[in-house]
């Protein structure tokens, strides 16, 4: 997968992560982006290391999308935890 697509597979699976959690998250789009890329290679790492393999292939294999929203989804609740406790 190219950059450009691993970059809107983050920005698409952070704005799920938004749509699936509850309340208001902070941000606007290049927030979204970052937490969802971050969020993607979250998830990829956590696939490797739970199912033993690449779980990152290519950009419309299904693993690919449901770890990346899941990862994004991780990372979109510890970002709620440390922005909560400073505000």
């Amino acid at each position: 997968m190219g950059f450009f697509a691993f970059l809107v597979l983050g920005l698409i699976a952070g704005a799920i992560a938004k749509l699936i959690l509850p309340g208001r998250q902070g941000g606007g789009w290049i927030m979204t982006l970052i937490l969802g890329v971050i969020g993607a290679l979250l998830g990829g790492w956590l696939g490797g290391l739970i199912f033993g393999g690449n779980t990152l292939g290519s950009f419309f294999e299904i693993r690919t999308w449901i770890t990346a929203i899941v990862g994004s989804l991780i990372v979109l609740l510890i970002w709620g935890l440390v922005t909560r406790r400073r505000a």
